[in-house]
């Protein structure tokens, strides 16, 4: 087991301290609740303190079972720091309380450390979708409608069994939009962050609102779902660079990635169901550092390669994935960018 207070920390705004890395909980499609859950448990024995999880994963009900028995074996409840995220059926203000309320109860926990709005459309896909699936309910993000969720989520903070929130998967035109409206802003952002999609804007404006980036997909997700890959995509632990720092390290690649993600200032949460990668992940991240050139090295590996580009949650009227992501700074309406008019201003608040 890695010593505790070996494990790098980073300050939430609220002054709440969270591991600066995490283990992951989403199969992507491949792995059982069974296997999860038994990942997570060795995890923590490992001395993993972060656990990200989400209720669409299916397999919360496991993974409190081991949260329970590990806190029974003597690790103390406030040194987890447990997350869970709202699933795009639940928006409705009272299913997204309804959602969390579930959560807390699979969790087998009084209080989650942190929720997060999984996407901000409420627009649902089944497991095992194919990227041709679509809802046809879909919708685009609506900011009222998203407020009135967001609202519903800060209840529960008052009440006192949730702790921080979050959001995920946003653009600065709608975490703009968020903050400009929320009585309690988000305390962290799970974004897409991995060496060739370092999302330097959307990082940056994180930093300097005081929220805390935390980086799903770390590795390039090699294990992602069909429905997530396409021909042109990069392989992070191929790129040049990143081989090229691993093999001065002597470690495989995904330790410089996660060496990288760490010490930028994000929180990586990568997950694997084998003892050995697990462990090695959490020891990257408290010896050998990367060299300040080797950083600086680093951030020629950005291509700009979004992976999880989302495309099961398009509405009809937006004619491609890249209205999902806000990419000329406006938010598409019902009609995405070919309406005349269809767009909403970056810096929109209620009204919008």
């Amino acid at each position: 087991m890695i010593k505790i207070d070996s494990v790098p920390t980073r300050r939430l705004a609220s002054g709440a301290s969270i591991p600066a890395i995490g283990m992951g909980t989403f199969g992507s499609d491949r792995y059982g609740a069974d296997d999860v859950a038994a990942a997570v448990g060795g995890a923590i024995r490992a001395g993993y303190r972060l656990i990200d999880c989400a209720s669409v994963y299916g397999n919360e009900a496991q993974v409190g079972a081991v949260l329970q028995e590990e806190i029974a074996r003597g690790v103390p409840r406030e040194e987890l720091f447990v997350m869970s995220k709202v699933w795009n059926d639940a928006h409705e203000p009272a299913a997204a309380i309804a959602s969390v309320r579930r959560s807390l109860r699979d969790l087998r926990l009084d209080t989650l450390d942190a929720v997060f709005v999984h996407w901000p459309f409420p627009n649902h896909h089944a497991p095992f979708a194919d990227a041709a699936d679509r809802d046809q309910h879909a919708r685009p993000y609506l900011h009222e409608e998203f407020m009135a969720l967001w609202h519903a989520l800060e209840s529960l903070v008052d009440e006192g069994v949730v702790r921080h929130l979050g959001t995920s998967n946003v653009t600065i035109p709608k975490l703009t939009a968020i903050i400009s409206d929320a009585r309690i802003r988000p305390a962290l952002n799970e974004m897409e962050l991995h060496p060739c999609f370092q999302q330097p804007e959307l990082f940056r404006f994180c930093l300097d609102h005081g929220i805390q980036p935390v980086g799903y997909s770390p590795l390039g997700s090699p294990s992602r779902p069909d429905r997530d890959r396409i021909d042109s995509d990069v392989s992070d632990m191929d790129h040049p660079v990143v081989a090229s720092i691993a093999r001065a390290h002597g470690v495989h690649p995904a330790l410089v990635c996660l060496k990288w993600a760490v010490q930028r200032g994000q929180i990586p949460i990568p997950f694997s169901v084998k003892e050995s990668q697990f462990v090695a992940n959490l020891q990257a991240v408290i010896e050998d550092p990367l060299t300040p050139a080797e950083l600086e090295e680093l951030r020629s590996a950005e291509r700009n390669n979004r992976l999880i580009k989302g495309q099961v949650f398009l509405w009809p009227g937006a004619g491609s994935w890249l209205e999902l992501w806000d990419v000329d700074g406006t938010i598409p309406g019902w009609h995405g960018y070919a309406a005349d008019g269809a767009t909403v201003p970056a810096t929109a608040g209620a009204s919008a």
